[in-house]
């Protein structure tokens, strides 16, 4: 037999392969990302145009008032809603994963995939790279922005940390979606999921505007709310504040996500019919 034969075991995953070759199969799988968002650029409006319409619209119809009970105006919610956006990107970048990984699927693509002696991990971890690569796009498309609408930059190195903890959520959410991209049986019904389950989570946060003024049962639920412990650590690693709280609430979810995701993700993409 050559050396280049395809066994059936192998055609499997079941064929042991050596980290070296899952990182070799990751960068592989990475570049062809990336060629692919090259033939079709419009795949990077979302990373554009998001930052751009959230930022000018909650600062321009909601700036005023929301700024004026932060004891300010418009420029103090600036200073206030950024840290919370840039805290939201990876959540809406990591929806966007979901869905095309679905779309792979229909298109037979995973199933090509899957049919080569390649690291099954390796297929999700090239995703999630080439999302997080989406993620700085849109994340420096954000700071542009900011500071086009008067963000006053505290701390360059608390910026730095603080997309840094956004990537590190983003990630942990992704394997979320690449579940729901193998499970549910479209890319619009991985989108629908996507805004059932994030519209509360970013609305009943503290990343648009304070939670002192939600009732009690809300701030109970921002409480527990791992975006509004995003937003707040943003904010005191970029103004200035306390960090040690949501610091640590933001990694133990990050770890926990991971942990029970990655596998599941994992299993759900060798055992797909």
């Amino acid at each position: 037999m050559s050396a280049t034969t395809v066994t059936p075991a192998a055609l499997k995953g079941d064929t042991p392969i050596s980290l070296r070759a899952h990182l070799r199969h990751t960068g592989a799988l990475i570049r062809r990302n990336l060629l692919w968002i090259r033939q079709d650029p419009e795949s990077m409006f979302d990373a554009i145009l998001f930052p751009v319409i959230f930022t000018l619209l909650f600062v321009y119809v909601f700036g005023g008032s929301i700024g004026q009970s932060l004891g300010g105006g418009q420029d103090q919610y600036v200073q206030y809603v950024i840290p919370g956006l840039l805290a939201m990107m990876g959540m809406n970048m990591a929806q966007g994963v979901g869905t095309g990984f679905n779309t792979d699927f229909n298109s037979g693509v995973m199933d090509r995939f899957r049919s080569l002696p390649i690291g099954r991990g390796s297929v999700l971890f090239a995703k999630i790279a080439v999302e997080l690569m989406r993620m700085m796009f849109a994340t420096a498309v954000l700071l542009v922005v900011a500071l086009l609408v008067g963000y006053d930059v505290h701390s360059w190195s608390g910026l730095l940390g603080a997309v840094g903890l956004s990537a590190v959520f983003g990630s942990a959410l992704m394997w979320v979606f690449l579940t729901l991209g193998v499970v549910m049986k479209s890319a619009q019904s991985v989108q629908a999921m996507g805004f059932l389950v994030l519209m509360p989570l970013q609305f009943g946060s503290s990343i648009f505007a304070p939670t002192k003024s939600m009732p009690g049962w809300l701030q109970a639920f921002t409480d527990y709310n791992p975006l509004s412990a995003l937003a707040d650590c943003a904010r005191g690693l970029m103004e200035g504040g306390a960090v040690a709280r949501p610091l640590w609430v933001t990694l133990i979810w990050s770890v926990g996500l991971t942990a029970v995701m990655a596998p599941v993700a994992i299993h759900k993409f060798r055992t797909k019919s």
